[in-house]
């Protein structure tokens, strides 16, 4: 058998992988990401050279230019009541903007963040003081204290932007304690407490590096609003009159409205568009930061090129696939599954799958982390992730191919095909009751049934599967149950709509040793009563001992072995599966 190779080349790679590009290329590549950061460098750029660029002095007034229209001879904006030149005025004004802006940054970030750092971290008495004094800063009325500030220190723009600082750290607080107290429950950050490393240390490295993109991004907003209280600072007159400011410039403006009616337009237009632009870089730089923590999905146009040649490249050596058995059930000929894996190229993580599961057999998938068994549970289901693209080959239930229509899946799927998951309490919906998610699924499936003969069927099967008092589960949430008891209700979901085959992935995982030997039996009484098929992937092979009746042996998305079980266990073809029962025996020794 020849293993093809991992990746297929599918066009000449010009740029670096999408992995390998940094935050801010990717930011720079996203077209609003690009536009609103072009945007505020040059409203930087324009106050940083105000003093050499500016036309004239800020409050040099000239007669001529008195209401000078825009495009007017030396004046590009053109000039307010005193004969200023407003293009000079905004550009000058734009330094103070930035001052302010700084001012508020830093002031906000330096306590809130700190704050929120020691409260998750610290939590306890700490964090109830620290709420406290949020909620007390938070219930201040902002314009009011500044109008006050104003009576005792006058037009001062830093101690204004400080007192501002103050009153919107409790933001930062708020956000970086919501994440730190997730954070501080981390496994990394307990090994890091066992191995000797000081809390300033787990913090600093670990915690701080964890909660910059929501830091960064809030900080964008916060800029946003820095400018908006400057210009409403200035326009209601609190700015010093002999410094140039956008509030000051848009309040002369205004005032003279009805005499210059374009040059409120300019420091509107500014001041409106700076806000703007910083709020959509946020949006920006919070979707490319999200997307630097998942894999690149691959877009509609990439998918269907990719499905294209895959569909003219025939596996090497891999001749004529043999025909579904006549007894099975569930058929998979050929399979391949791939992974984008950068913009030119394509990761084959299945390699050309044959399967047959018969009617009444417990089909065992069993091989290492990352042979591929779970994506061809998932391609059966059709819940493979949307980045994942199937390459070739076809699922035939009862002969036809669920892979040829979305239809064809939709009508098998919960119906036909049902699904054990492998976390009970992470596929249940903790804000409906057990009765309610049941209900609700079986009568998706069953339109024409009533919610009365929904919960009398559902009673009954949860008597089934072990639950020795169903009307109570039925009224319970999740987090009233125990794992195993989750695991029992999922199950009786999965029977309830009387499907032919069942995909349990990792059923017995997250259970103890005693809940496994239940739920096994459980499935094999199941199977004995209703006659269902089932694939069930593991890796653990005493399960698959005590279970399965045929097995299947993957590595590298290739199925190495296939037997019967007592063959498998007894007279193992291929040195891969002896190494995984020799694996499993010296464990088991171990643990005796």
């Amino acid at each position: 058998m020849t293993v093809p190779g991992p990746v297929q080349t599918l066009g000449p790679p010009t740029e670096p992988t999408v992995r390998g590009r940094s935050v801010l290329r990717r930011l720079v590549t996203n077209p609003l990401g690009a536009c609103c950061l072009a945007f505020l460098l040059f409203v930087v750029f324009l106050g940083l050279s105000s003093p050499w660029l500016a036309p004239v002095d800020p409050n040099a007034a000239e007669l001529a230019a008195v209401n000078a229209p825009p495009f007017a001879p030396g004046h590009f904006l053109g000039g307010d009541a005193s004969g200023r030149d407003l293009l000079s005025r905004l550009m000058w004004g734009t330094r103070q903007t930035l001052l302010a802006c700084v001012v508020v940054l830093a002031v906000s970030v330096v306590l809130g963040v700190t704050s929120g750092l020691v409260a998750g971290f610290y939590r306890g008495r700490l964090e109830a003081v620290s709420n406290w004094l949020s909620d007390v800063v938070l219930s201040m009325p902002g314009i009011v204290l500044l109008i006050a500030l104003y009576a005792r220190t006058g037009p001062d723009i830093v101690a204004a932007m400080t007192v501002f600082g103050l009153l919107i750290a409790p933001s930062y607080f708020r956000l970086v304690r919501s994440v730190v107290i997730g954070i501080r429950a981390e496994l990394y950050v307990d090994a890091a407490k066992v191995v000797g490393l000081s809390d300033l240390r787990i913090v600093s490295r670990h915690v701080l590096w964890a909660v910059r993109a929501p830091v960064v991004i809030q900080s964008s907003f916060v800029l946003a609003a820095g400018i908006g209280i400057d210009a409403g600072v200035g326009f209601i007159g609190l700015s010093d009159p002999d410094k140039a400011s956008w509030g000051g410039v848009l309040q002369n403006s205004f005032g003279n409205l009805y005499n210059n009616k374009a040059g409120v337009l300019w420091p509107a237009l500014l001041i409106s568009l700076t806000i703007l632009a910083l709020v959509l870089l946020g949006n920006a730089l919070r979707d490319v930061l999200q997307s630097s923590q998942h894999s690149k999905k691959m877009p509609p146009r990439r998918r269907r090129e990719v499905l294209r040649q895959a569909g003219e490249q025939a596996l090497p050596d891999a001749g004529e696939r043999p025909p579904p058995a006549t007894d099975a059930i569930l058929s998979i000929r050929g399979l391949r599954i791939g992974y984008p894996d950068g913009e030119h190229s394509v990761r084959e993580v299945v390699h050309g799958v044959d399967l047959d599961v018969r009617r009444g057999e417990i089909h065992g998938l069993v091989g290492e982390s990352g042979s591929g068994k779970s994506q061809i549970a998932f391609a059966t289901l059709g819940i493979l992730p949307r980045e994942a693209a199937v390459l070739g080959g076809s699922i035939l239930l009862d002969g036809e191919d669920l892979l040829a229509s979305e239809q064809h899946m939709r009508r098998a799927r919960g119906r036909r095909i049902a699904y054990v998951p492998q976390e009970p309490m992470s596929n249940l919906d903790p804000c409906f009751t057990i009765g309610a998610q049941l209900v609700h699924g079986l009568r998706a499936v069953k339109k024409t049934m009533t919610k009365g003969d929904a919960e009398r069927e559902l009673l009954a099967l949860l008597a089934r599967v072990g639950i020795k008092d169903p009307e109570r589960v039925f009224r319970q949430y999740p987090h009233e149950i125990s794992g195993g008891m989750a695991q029992r209700v999922l199950i009786c979901g999965a029977i309830a709509s009387g499907p032919d085959l069942i995909v349990a992935d990792e059923p017995t995982t997250a259970l103890d040793v005693t809940v496994q030997a239940e739920v096994l039996e459980l499935l094999r009484e199941l199977r004995d009563e209703r006659g269902l098929a089932m694939i069930l992937v593991t890796h653990n092979l005493g399960v698959v001992a005590d279970l399965c009746d045929t097995v299947s042996v993957m590595k590298d998305g290739l199925i190495v072995e296939r037997s019967d079980v007592d063959r498998l266990f007894d007279l193992p073809a291929e040195a891969y599966t002896r190494e995984l029962l020799s694996s499993a025996r010296r464990v088991e020794i171990a643990e005796v």
